[in-house]
């Protein structure tokens, strides 16, 4: 509401009045379009903030439209209301101070004449919407007694839009002033030196420019101790480095200290303890919040669908944002859903972020720049990598070197903000960021070099996961070993890698398959049959088909054989008996015209289950028997266990239930697995168990079935606990059995 009149002894104030009237507009309006508040415009008209500083002076003229010659009378107003400085004698020569104290003593009883308040704030930033969360984070971060505060985030992500909104909401907080400096550190115009923000500072706090010392120590003590009993705020945006900043800490009580940067200045934290709040991109409907102000309400609203894919594709980064909404404002008749069809090619995704000479690569680069080479070189390989999420040892293969080199450089990136350690030792990008390392020169053989890693840590997982299995194949002719490669300690430890791994081994089987590393493809997902193993329902038939197509063009019987026997597997476990069965006897025909018997009682294993589904168990156990006695000949200890553990599996459904604990009391026996907690062991154990029971043995088929699904359960075999508890459940009812097997129910349905 306007409640201001003009003084009459204040030339500027009255003058400023006449025009905002003119213009139409309450206090309010014209202080929000200017960027100053409006306690300080009501100030102006009254006469008691005579002379303004020319910046805000610049500022109302803007925002009432003024042409060159009124913005020229309201300078002139402005100017005569300014308070003169008397004339002081010249301060004494740094070179004669001793320091910075005498140089304080010389210089501040007349060196600083009264001013109105400070404030070289840059103006509020328009379209500004969201970020409540960050700025209740900055409002709780500034508290206390002269807090430094650290904002910090990726290039783009709005850290300098949303210090300014929260400077300006807070005017009132700093009745001594706002001060404001742009450092710099990431931008192509070079860094300003400390004298130059200082020349900036000084004035501002009312030193004339001929009483600013000369040394840059002197001046900063100066600053210091004029900061040191007011409330100021003083904002250093876009900071490289933590040394650049301490110069600038005003020091003062009461003085508050926000600091902008894309790297997240440790060193700031452990000398000035400062407090970080970190910026993220934003979430969808605040990106077409973000559009919408730029593009209007109307124009977002009516193709709601096409804004959100917008706010997605462009990863939730402001910059992109904006840019993408700027070409939008530049044409008018273009829908919101073409310009996402345009985003949606990767290859042109970044040049269409890109408006003259802002965009999201220019940021990037400017980024990148900053880094040592070996730490630019890593990023660029980081590019090449087929997943989402990289180690230590991933990222090493990509760029040729040892894990320690590879981590150091990671956590060098991620101070920069250029990926994020999403877990401790595992790292991600941003899909922007992604796509711009991706076009970085990095050189040949980076995909092979990782496709190579993940076949040798997979390798080494087999082994942990399933001691004494045989190796599932031979190593390709120009593999490329790693450095060094991912040990683990045991079952558990791969397991967690598995889990941890899966997507990005899913994805480097279609990058390995898309670059026509056939031999690389059908390997890697081989190397995936312990978690297929484990979470057997989990939609491996396309996976597993495009091993098969990879084995079939790399003209690899061997590898073919092996990857028809698991995609037959997995089809009986989803039900698909008939195209299993297809693909068990051709698995079964390849091996035994390779003489591989090994191969051959794998496949029979495998294919008795599918005659089971159709004929019955009598001619599965058949199958198995023949299995069987290829293993013993072969002398596979490991492939005769598992082929005698179907085969008791065989009995006990055809009910024959002496030979079906002995079968599984012979190969329980082969060797003690009672630490490994393995699957066929837990099969094995219920077989005995269910046999035991079918006998009239209850009290030791309880006890074989329970133990059963204690492993299950230890192990993390959801599906074997479900069968065991269900078998006990069926003979023994109990609330607790009961609680178990609705607890491992829901684990098996709800993982991913």
């Amino acid at each position: 509401m306007d409640t201001g009149t003009p003084a009459t002894a204040g030339r500027f104030g009255a003058l400023l009045h006449r025009l905002r009237t003119g213009a139409g507009l309450s206090q309010e309006e014209l202080a929000h379009a200017a960027g100053v508040s409006v306690r300080a415009l009501s100030y102006m008209e009254r006469g008691h903030t005579r002379g303004p500083q020319r910046r805000s002076v610049q500022a109302l003229a803007a925002a009432l439209g003024l042409d060159a010659a009124d913005t020229r009378s309201l300078e002139r107003a402005a100017s005569l209301g300014r308070p003169r400085p008397a004339p002081v004698p010249d301060p004494p020569s740094p070179a004669a101070v001793p320091g910075a104290a005498a140089v304080l003593d010389a210089v501040l009883p007349d060196a600083v004449v009264p001013v109105g308040t400070p404030d070289l704030l840059p103006r509020a930033p328009r379209g500004f919407h969201g970020r409540a969360a960050e700025l209740a984070a900055l409002s709780r971060a500034t508290a206390g007694e002269a807090p430094v505060c650290l904002v910090v985030g990726p290039a783009g992500v709005g850290k300098t839009a949303l210090v300014l909104q929260w400077a300006h909401r807070s005017r009132d907080e700093f009745p001594d002033g706002r001060l404001y400096a742009d450092l710099r550190g990431f931008g192509d115009t070079g860094e300003p030196a400390l004298m130059e923000v200082l020349r900036d500072f000084l004035p501002a706090l009312g030193v004339p420019h001929h009483r600013i010392p000369e040394s840059a120590n002197g001046a900063a003590a100066l600053f210091r101790s004029l900061a040191a009993d007011r409330r100021l705020l003083v904002v250093l945006d876009n900071a490289r480095d933590s040394e650049q900043v301490r110069p600038l800490l005003p020091g003062g009580r009461r003085c508050v200290t926000v600091v902008t940067s894309r790297h997240r200045l440790p060193g700031l934290i452990v000398t000035d303890t400062a407090r970080p709040v970190a910026v993220d991109v934003l979430a969808p409907q605040d990106g077409t919040m973000l559009l919408a102000a730029v593009l209007g309400t109307g124009r977002v609203r009516a193709e709601p669908a096409a804004a959100r894919q917008l706010a997605e594709l462009c990863g939730g980064l402001p910059l992109a944002l904006r840019v993408a909404a700027a070409r939008l404002a530049g044409r008018p008749t273009w829908s919101l859903g073409a310009m996402a069809a345009e985003l949606s090619d990767e290859t042109r995704r970044l040049s269409l972020l890109d408006v003259e000479d802002t965009g999201v690569r220019a940021a990037l680069r400017v980024t990148l720049q900053q880094l040592p080479p070996h730490v630019s070189r890593q990023f660029a390989h980081l590019g090449r990598h087929p997943g989402t999420h990289v180690d230590r040892y991933a990222a090493a293969a990509l760029a040729d070197t040892d894990p320690a080199a590879a981590e150091t450089s990671l956590e060098r990136l991620a101070v920069a903000h250029l990926v994020i350690e999403t877990t401790p030792g595992r790292w991600t990008m941003h899909d922007l960021v992604r796509l711009y390392a991706r076009s970085l020169d990095t050189g040949p053989h980076a995909l092979t070099r990782v496709l190579d890693h993940y076949i040798a840590t997979a390798l080494a997982a087999v082994a942990a996961a399933e001691p004494g299995n045989e190796d599932c194949f031979l190593l390709p002719a120009d593999f490329l070993p790693p450095a060094a490669v991912r040990e683990f300690d045991d079952r558990s430890a791969a397991v967690a890698w598995y889990a941890a791994e899966r997507d990005d081994l899913t994805q480097a089987v279609a990058a390995a398959h898309a670059a026509g590393l056939h031999d690389r493809t059908w390997r890697i997902a081989l190397t995936l049959w312990p978690l297929i193993v484990w979470r057997v329902r989990d939609g491996w038939v396309p996976l597993l088909q495009t091993a098969l197509d990879a084995a079939r063009a790399d003209a690899d019987q061997h590898g073919e054989s092996r990857v028809l026997n698991v995609l037959g597997w997995v089809l009986i476990e989803e039900g698909r008996i008939a195209e299993a069965l297809t693909h068990l006897e051709a698995a079964s025909a390849l091996a035994a015209r390779k003489g591989d018997g090994v191969a051959e009682a794998n496949a029979l294993i495998v294919l008795a289950m599918a005659r089971a589904a159709l004929s019955g168990p009598d001619e599965a156990a058949e199958t198995c028997e023949r299995a069987v006695e290829l293993a013993r000949r072969a002398g596979d200890r490991t492939i005769e266990r598992l082929a005698m553990q179907h085969l008791a599996r065989h009995w006990a459904d055809a009910g024959k239930w002496r030979r079906a604990l002995d079968t599984a009391t012979e190969a329980l026996a082969f060797d003690d697995r009672s630490g490994t907690a393995d699957v066929p062991r837990i099969l094995l154990l219920m077989v005995s168990g269910e046999a035991l029971l079918g006998l009239g043995h209850e009290t030791e088929g309880i006890g074989q079935l329970d133990l059963a699904a204690r492993e299950a359960e230890t192990s993390g075999y959801e599906d074997g606990a479900v069968r065991a508890l269900g078998a006990l459940l069926r003979v023994a009812p109990d609330a607790g059995l009961q609680a178990r097997y609705d607890a491992a129910v829901a684990r098996l349905t709800t993982r991913t």
